[in-house]
């Protein structure tokens, strides 16, 4: 894997990652997609000779804007929705348009504003289906997550103690012991 294409055509050979993709996609919400650990997991799974394990997956994180409607209800219903066509794994269904007061940050713009703003540059990057073609969006780039490097984000390097506490509660070396980590 070398380009964003690369990554979207490798997530689209695995079967369960489509179906992942397709049900976020039959809910039909604005600015949607799917990010975090579904995508880097399977990518560093796979830059470490692996097949990616969907079972794995602690959670799907499903990343939407709509700022017409910004109830936590609103949230929990999708997720149960999700739930009923797919009941593994755990789905955390977000509408960005209120997660900045959350994470203590101005207003999102949209989806790819609040991704820019997780924890670690490789951990930013999500997917959607698009006309039946998975499509990308990583706005820090995918240098560190095919170069396997944890880096936060320039949101989190302001917010060192919160990253480093993350990272110490992953187990990351682990899984992946070709990852380097970089201290903000």
């Amino acid at each position: 894997m070398r380009s964003i294409r690369d990554i979207a055509g490798f997530l689209a050979s695995l079967p369960q990652w489509i179906e992942a993709l397709r049900h976020v996609e039959s809910l039909g919400l604005p600015d949607c997609w799917i990010g975090a650990g579904f995508i880097r997991n399977a990518v560093w799974d796979a830059l470490h000779g692996r097949e990616p394990d969907f079972a794995s997956l602690s959670d799907i994180d499903v990343a939407y804007f709509d700022p017409t409607d910004i109830s936590e209800h609103r949230d929990i219903a999708l997720e149960q929705r999700l739930h009923a066509l797919s009941p593994r794994p755990n789905w955390q269904v977000r509408n960005q348009a209120r997660m900045h007061s959350r994470n203590g940050d101005a207003p999102y713009r949209d989806t790819s504003h609040a991704i820019a703003h997780w924890p670690e540059t490789a951990t930013a990057i999500a997917a959607r289906l698009n006309d039946g073609d998975v499509e990308l969006i990583a706005p820090h780039g995918i240098e560190d997550l095919l170069g396997l490097v944890v880096r936060p984000t320039p949101a989190f390097a302001l917010k060192p103690d919160l990253y480093r506490k993350r990272i110490a509660g992953k187990d990351w070396g682990a899984r992946w012991p070709r990852l380097s980590f970089i201290d903000p």
